[in-house]
């Protein structure tokens, strides 16, 4: 069997996408392909056709034609089997088989045409295996790529505690050698030490924890005369990392990372939602809480956590003398801390926010936390989105999935969320049957990412139907990722005063809910 040329071309015999496999002319091609439709003729129905020098192979589609171009003393039985598994590649890369999706997809379909027909002969493949060879997955690949990561945070670790190190040294040596501790909240806890020259607080923040090497121990370099050793973790990473980069190697910052005040790493969120500095106002509040969220695959919540925090920040020291008014209309049992220089007896008795010493204005051109919150819950209407998976699995060996969410808590506007199904291992494509929204197939990953731009009180419910083959446990655990600018706690700042005259003050203010980790187990 000797294949010369495999094409999809429309009724009228217009090629869309042809492949050559022997050595023949465009023009060549074009004028077989504009006489085949004259060759069927009208109410016949054949698998093939023949001239003086080709036969055509063909199947129909609803506007399209899967053309086979071969010699006339091929084995017509297993140009047939070739057609099948031809015909078998189109839906694979293209959801519906017309001009549009041919065109969009038109290189997806040539690789598999390349990998089905080699020099104008059939390979002996099927489509697991042509779509394997087109995605190009590499196991060992990935392995490397996961070890280059784990050696550039091993590196960024070691560079960032060097860093506190050094920054440790220097306000040693400023300070005559005294050390002061910091919070969490950034306000420093001398902050009015008589020592300031100028009786200003010094609120700049400093690490929790300290080495118990000397400082100037701190500060020796690690690297040595010997020889540097693969493999050995945590030792000469910085090294490696700059023979890479001196090798022509990018080395890309692929999971940011960053020290907390304890010397915990955690991770930053991909995406949040901030004023820009322009649009910030001489006294500016920024509200911000974190999200978990844990939860069973049949149902009820295990534990739901929220930590929030309220940052000021003021341009000058003439906007520094200010209160700020708290709302807190939540009437559930939320655990709230204010920052040790406030005036908690201000605070409890007319929700204010205030320095203990009034004649001393906060900080400025530094974020400093004032209020902090916490809540935990293990009843499940706290949820805020309900998320419900379904896999049924069929007697080919395959699963029908559900999904659906459900937004209980209707205040809420989440934006960007975004649903990840894991799907089993292997790379099969899922085939979608229903979809509120939009998706996407990581076959590196193997999962689905189901994504909606928002969901508020007029899409508070949406499904997804997919089919893929697999069990019903390779579907779990599914993670939610969202933003809000809605709060999940009712506290908010209803207004900033001064402190002299108890009048209102300028002030901007923004708010953000952001998912730290939403899971169904």
């Amino acid at each position: 069997m000797v294949l010369l040329a495999a094409s999809i071309c429309t009724k009228t015999g217009k090629p869309l996408v042809s492949r050559q496999f022997v050595e023949m002319t465009r023009s060549r091609i074009e004028g077989l392909l504009a006489s085949f439709p004259k060759l069927i003729g009208a109410g016949k129905q054949h698998t093939f056709v023949e001239t003086d020098s080709v036969r055509y192979v063909y199947q129909p589609f609803d506007k399209l034609y899967m053309v086979l171009l071969t010699t006339k003393t091929s084995n017509i039985l297993e140009d047939l089997e070739t057609l099948r598994l031809f015909s078998r590649v189109i839906p694979e890369y293209c959801k519906t088989v017309d001009e549009k999706e041919i065109f969009e997809h038109a290189f997806e379909l040539l690789a598999a045409f390349d990998e089905i027909v080699a020099l104008g002969y059939k390979e002996n493949v099927n489509l697991a295996q042509i779509r394997t060879y087109t995605e190009m997955d590499s196991h060992d690949e990935r392995v490397h790529d996961a070890m280059r990561q784990c050696q550039e945070r091993e590196a960024k670790d070691r560079m960032k505690q060097r860093a506190k190190e050094l920054d440790l040294l220097k306000r040693t040596q400023r300070t005559g050698g005294t050390k002061s501790y910091g919070s969490s909240t950034g306000i420093s806890s001398n902050m009015y030490s008589s020592s300031s020259a100028d009786n200003k607080p010094d609120l700049t923040p400093t690490p929790v924890s300290y080495p118990t090497s000397s400082a100037s121990s701190a500060i020796r370099p690690s690297t040595t005369g010997k020889a540097m050793k693969l493999g050995t973790k945590g030792k000469n990473v910085e090294t490696f990392v700059d023979q890479l980069k001196s090798e022509g190697e990018i080395v890309a910052n692929n999971a940011p990372v960053t020290a907390g005040a304890g010397g915990a790493v955690t991770k930053h969120k991909t995406h949040s939602i901030s004023l820009p500095d322009n649009a910030k106002g001489d006294v500016h509040l920024k509200q911000e809480e974190k999200l978990t969220v844990r939860c069973g695959r049949d149902g009820g919540l295990e534990s739901l956590e929220v930590h929030g925090m309220i940052m000021l920040r003021v341009k000058s020291e003439q906007y520094g003398r200010i209160l700020v008014a708290i709302d807190n209309k939540d009437s559930r049992n939320l655990q709230l801390q204010t920052h040790p220089n406030i005036d908690k007896k201000l605070f409890t008795n007319e929700s204010l926010i205030g320095l203990k010493n009034s004649d001393r204005p906060f900080p400025v051109n530094q974020e400093v936390g004032v209020l902090k919150w916490r809540y935990t819950s293990t009843d499940a209407k706290e949820i805020p989105l309900t998320i419900n998976c379904w896999p049924n699995e069929t007697a080919n060996g395959g699963c029908d999935v559900n999904i659906e969410y459900e937004l209980q808590n209707t205040n809420l506007v989440l934006k960007d969320v975004q649903i990840t199904v894991p799907l089993p291992s292997g790379g099969h494509t899922p085939v979608i049957g229903k979809i509120d929204g939009d998706y996407q197939f990581d076959s590196r990953k193997t999962s689905l990412v189901w994504t909606l731009p928002v969901i508020d009180q007029s899409n508070s419910e949406g499904a997804l139907e997919f089919s893929v083959r697999g069990k019903s446990a390779d579907f779990f655990p599914i993670q939610v990722d969202f933003i809000s600018e809605t709060a999940y706690c009712d506290i908010k700042v209803s207004d900033v005063k001064s402190v002299d005259t108890r009048k209102s003050a300028l002030y901007s203010s923004e708010s953000q809910l952001i998912v730290d980790k939403y899971e169904y187990v």
